[in-house]
């Protein structure tokens, strides 16, 4: 009845890396805007600032007073600081007594009221960055452009003649290319992984973020390799396949499909009254 004609691997692994270089120069600038509106430098050197506060705060610790500090110069006060970015190493290698102070310092620190509001600041506007730098990005180069060039193309497809169409050949609805990239792409592929690594580092919880993305990497290899499309997983939700233009037949809607198989209906039922 129709055939589908899919990209070559090579054609489409050359479309999505050139995709993926203007996406991550696209990302890049939108989330430097939204740093600079949301400020969140200004927070940085908060953070900074009370950082070294409690890292310069104990010198009398060591051995030394206040008069003795001042008197020394910047190279040789750094001597009497604590290092909160001590590694494990090292930290093993002081003596109780210092351990135990700069547990201390660090303790302070990570009660103090300033430091806890900057640090929460720019851990907030950190995942509102990258999150809206990311939608942002989506919303130019896998909405807008592809809307404009039509059949779902993006920059890299339409450079390497490739298209999307819905898997019977029916031209790229707006609907199917809002799922494609923002359910499939943006929300499942991307931002599921993104908000994992945040938990990661952040929250501790390194067990359920891996198992999220073991669990996410082979749900996109079933996808790939278990279908007949060879589709991933934003393909396989939006019932969507990428094709190669140049010998695809595309039907305008689903009245334009029917029509024609039911043209090769009457050409095979002619062909067999011979």
């Amino acid at each position: 009845m129709y055939t589908i004609q899919k990209a070559s691997i090579m054609k489409r692994m050359a479309a999505f890396l050139l995709d993926f270089i203007l996406m991550t120069i696209a990302v890049t600038g939108f989330a430097f805007l939204v740093a600079l509106i949301t400020n969140i430098q200004g927070h940085v050197d908060v953070m900074n600032a009370r950082k070294e506060y409690f890292e310069t705060k104990y010198y009398s610790e060591f051995g030394i007073t206040e008069a003795e500090y001042n008197a020394l110069s910047k190279d040789e006060q750094v001597k009497y600081h604590y290092d909160f970015d001590i590694s494990q190493e090292d930290y093993s290698a002081l003596s109780e007594e210092n351990r135990k102070n700069l547990d201390a310092a660090y303790g302070l620190m990570r009660n103090d009221e300033e430091y806890l509001y900057a640090i929460t600041m720019v851990t907030n506007l950190t995942l509102i960055m990258i999150t809206m730098g990311l939608m942002t990005a989506f919303i130019l180069l896998e909405l807008v452009i592809p809307k404009i060039f039509g059949n779902g193309q993006t920059v890299g497809k339409k450079v390497f003649s490739l298209g999307v169409v819905h898997v019977n050949a029916v031209k790229l609805t707006g609907v199917g290319l809002f799922t494609r990239t923002m359910l499939g792409k943006y929300t499942v592929e991307v931002m599921i992984p993104v908000m994992m690594l945040f938990m990661m580092l952040l929250s501790g919880e390194g067990l359920t973020a891996v198992l999220v993305l073991g669990l996410l990497i082979i749900l996109e290899i079933f996808a790939f390799f278990r279908n007949r499309l060879d589709t991933p997983i934003h393909d396989v939700l939006s019932h969507t396949v990428c094709v190669d233009m140049s010998v695809q037949q595309i039907y305008e809607n689903e009245e334009e499909l029917i029509k024609h198989k039911q043209r090769l209906h009457e050409e095979l039922a002619r062909e067999s009254d011979y």
